[in-house]
């Protein structure tokens, strides 16, 4: 007796940081494991100091000899980079990838050393990976190269439709295989995954064609320097807007490490067919007039430090932007990140910018995503027994619920999962519920991967809010203090005069009163190690209440 169980380890409903699982069991014996994706998340605001988060993998760790491929179904990094991370640890799989994703995940994996076991897909193949069997199906998003995955068992098929949309006229690249997607459908499929996060819009996803017309119009009316922003890694996007620049004749200069080094990669196999005359370095940009300039920058989440918010803040010494420039955001903000979006746009406006976003213009963007009409029509090619919604919020799988409502299928057909909760399959086309794998919230900061935990996390909260107070004493020879303490504070008490002086002497004052009492206590058990005839300084942390009075 087969069964599959479907294991989120990311992404189902956060968004960001995808990575499935999917087991094929016999009897009770775990045969073969296929993980699809293992991308990196994106920081809350309130997870201080946190770069990145990533899947938590502890569950796979005593199953290594059991996952027998990794597949990826295409180049954003929420669908890849966590992989520099995570692929040693699951024992190195072979990772199976189209062209430009396979060209990015490694380019991510290079920097730590990483190297992938990559094979190029051959849409026409059917890979065979133990009792599973995968076969890759063209797909449209905001990327070229961008795949479905049908994952064959001997309980049945299941359909893992991750970020798409149904794109009939993509500017670069294929249209979505219809026919394989309806094969699919009619062969059988036991469930679908499906991209929700589109799930409040009707109708369809305009095609990625409708924003390169944008780009042309926008450039046309742009008397200054025109910039646009747009994820690194949303290629298309990125060559529209050149190519447009190119038939104003502006010289087009990319800002940004990611967006420079994603160019340059593509270019390389010839998806970024730009001249290279009319490609120029940041330090030239002052040899040419506003009006012959196109700017392609990345930032457009608001990402603190990014080559957008330079510009916002007059940070590049190359350029400044004034007013008769025009700065384009050619994406919407990821749920969460509007607050840092709409700051960078009010930086803009005060430097004198035209600024365009979807709040204020049509058609600057084309969501990645597909909206109601391509979720349904997904449905209705592949035909499942199941659903399960991935991909988006819980708001979207609520949504994408009452979508399937309308095709007639039944709430115990359709899985609104968590992360780590998991769905049984057997072969009689019945699904159940099984028991969650615990996962918990991976950080990686500046000094490693899971060194940040709840507990750090929260005292970088307190400090955010109550802020600090420091003191540095001069000791002497004989460990007495040889001067009064002096104080330092930020974040804690405000102002530089009048009743807040009088209200921090008073503190300031009882602390060094404290401290003193403290040395001429504990002198004895307090040895230094000084040079001769120099006197020796230390720091004390003090954490004081928010409250000076209490």
């Amino acid at each position: 007796m087969y069964r599959v169980r479907f294991v989120p380890l990311g992404g189902i409903i956060g968004v960001t940081k995808n990575m499935y699982v999917y087991e094929l069991y016999k009897d009770d014996s775990l045969q073969d494991i296929i993980i699809i994706d293992c991308g990196i998340g994106f920081p809350r605001e309130q997870e201080f100091g946190v770069d990145l988060a990533i899947p938590d993998i502890a569950y796979l760790m005593d199953k290594k000899d059991k996952i027998r491929a990794l597949l990826l179904t295409h180049g954003h990094e929420d669908h890849i980079t966590a992989l520099r991370f995570h692929y040693n640890n699951l024992g190195r799989p072979p990772v199976y990838a189209s062209k430009l994703t396979s060209l990015l995940a490694q380019h991510k994996c290079d920097e730590y050393n990483v190297k992938l076991r990559m094979n190029l897909i051959n849409f026409d193949n059917t890979y065979h990976f133990g009792g599973f069997k995968a076969k890759f199906i063209r797909m449209t998003h905001s990327i070229p190269d961008t795949t479905h995955i049908l994952l064959s068992s001997p309980v049945g098929s299941f359909y893992h439709g991750s970020d798409f949309k149904m794109d009939l006229t993509p500017p670069f690249g294929y249209a979505p295989d219809f026919y394989e997607i309806a094969k699919a459908g009619k062969d059988g499929v036991l469930c679908l995954m499906s991209d929700s996060l589109g799930a409040d819009r009707e109708g369809f996803t305009l095609s990625e064609s409708v924003v390169g017309k944008t780009f042309e119009d926008e450039i046309r009316t742009t008397k200054g320097r025109f910039i646009m922003t747009t994820f690194a890694s949303n290629i298309s996007r990125v060559r529209q807007c050149a190519e447009a620049a190119v038939k104003f004749n502006r010289r087009v200069c990319l800002l940004g490490r990611s967006m420079k080094e994603n160019t340059k990669l593509v270019k390389d196999i010839g998806y970024f067919p730009i001249p290279p005359k009319f490609l120029i370095e940041e330090k030239q940009l002052s040899k040419y007039k506003p009006h012959e300039i196109c700017i392609i920058a990345t930032g457009s989440q608001g990402q603190y430090g990014s080559a957008l918010s330079r510009l916002a803040t007059n940070g590049n010494k190359f350029v400044r932007v004034s007013k008769g420039d025009k700065v384009l955001f050619s994406s919407d903000p990821i749920p969460g990140n509007e607050e840092e979006v709409y700051d960078i746009i009010e930086h803009l406006y005060v430097l004198g910018a035209d600024v365009r976003y979807s709040d204020v213009a049509e058609q600057l963007h084309a969501s990645g995503h597909g909206s109601q009409g391509d979720m349904l029509l997904l449905m209705r090619l592949t035909q499942p027994k199941h659903l399960i919604p991935i991909g988006g919020t819980i708001r979207h799988q609520r949504l994408y619920l009452e979508l399937a409502k309308r095709m007639n299928y039944q709430d115990k057909q359709v899985h609104l999962l968590r992360e780590g909760e998991t769905v049984w399959f057997d072969q009689d086309g019945r699904s159940a519920l099984g028991e969650p794998v615990i996962t918990k919230n991976v950080y990686v900061d500046a000094y490693g991967v899971g060194d940040v935990g709840e507990t750090i996390l929260r005292d970088r909260m307190t400090l955010s809010t109550e802020g600090i107070v420091f003191t540095v004493l001069k000791v002497g020879r004989d460990n007495l203090l040889a001067e009064k303490p002096e104080f330092t504070s930020r974040g804690f008490i405000f102002g530089a005069g009048g009743e807040n002086n009088k209200e921090k002497d008073t503190i300031f004052n009882g602390a060094a009163e404290v401290i003193g009492k403290s040395f001429d206590q504990n002198r004895g058990s307090m040895p230094l190690k000084k040079r001769p005839g120099l006197s020796t300084r230390k720091v004390l942390f003090l954490k004081l209440p928010t409250n000076a009075h209490s």
